[in-house]
């Protein structure tokens, strides 16, 4: 049975597996919410007691990627367990298609009732791989996008092991201060990463991101109190990530940390072997699918690129992968760059280095790009705050996290760092050949003005499919 909108069809009843055999799965997504604007991943400040108390309760991962920094785009990969560029959903907007294969549809097919709610932001087509789906439109009675999370849970069919994917709305711009917030941040209790211009508008900003922030951790409560209510608690894997970093010049959309680093934190009391545990093993955000799968016992589709964790629930400190892979594609504004991180260093290729790194369209909504904008002409940031308006910029990058965490220091032209470079660098071409990785023969025009952020007379909603803008460029 699936139910779209609340609204039942007919369909094939699927086999029932006893409650006690497999983990209930609930994953929460939020939206653009950088890893480390978490207590639990050491801010002093920012108010989120029930994601701390899960991570102190559960399990937190310490390296963990997703493999976009872009909405759409990183929610079609974990949704397929595949890299952007093969969902032929990479650029923003577009729908994953009908042939893509999901791990959703996978876990129904192995007797799971499945559900969705909140933001969706995948298209149509793949809503028939859920039971149900109930998506939020941003302010549609739901500022957080978690209005119907506990009515999904209560509707869920209570005979069957379940997958719920629980979609945020927040911290997703724009803001509204004061409303429905359980927690005022204030100046404060503001971290300002130094490649922004310490400003009192950027510090009331990056508050009024801290209070959404809060709100997301409320929501993430409810659902755990709500397992608990239901006596599911013990056996249900929780997952809590993020799809993109925080919505600022230089995190949501870049390949650094603060874009593509995200939260990662498990409560699971059956499955958890060490309370509070954590692990430094490199995982990827396309490896959730295949251990979902593994751990339900159904089988991982050959489509599926990622593969199973479920390992290091029982030893954290086994490692797990060597490198992690990222990419860059169209999201408001035309780019194409790739990234490996290891677990010390990063290594970025701009294959579009003509362009400046311009952020998403959204960041523009507010004031505070409208005074970065004034500052970069005034000659008044350094070269860091600068990042988004230079061009040509570096088309090899390489970052020593271990001693330079907020990625300002490029080390690629450093002699010695050659060798660390040209690892890295081998690591990508490996992994731009056993994935099928390429560069359009075309280049996507952008939606916006670059410095005004109006829209330009091309942009297009809904836009143009992989298949559409291939054919039409005569390049398919």
């Amino acid at each position: 049975m699936t139910i779209v909108f609340s609204v039942a069809c007919l369909g094939f009843s699927l086999p029932t597996i006893a409650k006690d055999e497999s983990p209930n799965i609930v994953l929460i997504i939020a939206d653009d919410l950088s890893w480390n604007d978490i207590g639990a991943y050491g801010h002093p400040n920012v108010h989120t007691p029930n994601l701390d108390k899960m991570a102190k309760e559960g399990m937190r991962f310490d390296s963990a990627y997703l493999t976009a920094s872009s909405c759409s785009p990183s929610r079609a990969s974990i949704l397929t367990g595949r890299y952007p560029h093969n969902t032929d959903a990479e650029q923003l907007h577009w729908d994953l298609p009908l042939a893509q294969t999901t791990f959703s549809e996978k876990l129904k097919e192995a007797g799971y009732w499945t559900g969705a709610s909140g933001k969706w932001h995948m298209g149509e087509a793949i809503k028939e791989r859920f039971d149900m789906v109930r998506e939020i439109y941003y302010g549609n009675g739901s500022l957080s996008g978690a209005s119907e999370w506990s009515a999904l849970m209560d509707y869920r069919d209570k005979d069957k092991p379940f997958f719920l994917w629980l979609a945020s709305w927040d911290a997703h711009r724009p803001w509204r201060p004061g409303l429905n917030l359980p927690h005022q941040h204030t100046q404060a209790d503001v971290t300002l990463p130094p490649y922004y211009p310490p400003t009192e508008l950027y510090y009331n900003d990056f508050a009024n991101y801290y209070d959404e922030i809060s709100r997301f951790d409320a929501d993430v409560g409810k659902v755990i109190a709500k397992l608990e209510q239901q006596g599911v608690a013990d056996n249900t894997l929780v997952i809590v990530i993020a799809d993109n970093g925080r919505p600022y010049a230089r995190d949501k959309t870049t390949l650094f940390d603060s874009g593509i680093k995200t939260p990662f934190i498990v409560h699971w009391p059956k499955g958890i072997k060490k309370k509070g545990s954590t692990t430094d093993s490199i995982v990827s955000s396309i490896d959730l699918s295949a251990t979902f799968l593994d751990l339900a016992g159904a089988k991982t589709p050959d489509t599926i690129e990622g593969k199973s964790f479920k390992q290091l629930f029982s030893n954290p400190k086994k490692s797990f992968r060597k490198y992690a892979f990222s990419e860059r594609n169209f999201h408001d504004f035309e780019d194409h760059g790739r990234t490996v991180r290891s677990q010390r260093y990063r290594y970025i290729r701009n294959n579009y280095n003509d362009l400046p790194a311009t952020p998403s369209g959204d960041t523009m909504y507010h004031e505070t790009w409208a005074e970065l904008v004034r500052l970069h002409n005034a000659g008044m940031l350094n070269k860091h705050q600068s990042r988004p308006f230079i061009a040509p910029r570096a088309k090899h990058e390489l970052y020593d996290l271990k001693n330079d965490p907020y990625e300002l220091k490029n080390l690629a032209a450093d002699p010695k760092y050659k060798k660390i470079l040209n690892e890295h660098s081998a690591a990508l071409e490996d992994w731009i050949k056993e994935s099928a990785d390429y560069i359009p023969s075309f280049r996507t025009l952008d939606d916006f003005d670059r410095v005004t952020g109006e829209r330009t007379p091309a942009r297009k909603r809904p836009r143009p499919t992989k298949m559409e803008m291939y054919k039409a460029s005569g390049a398919y």
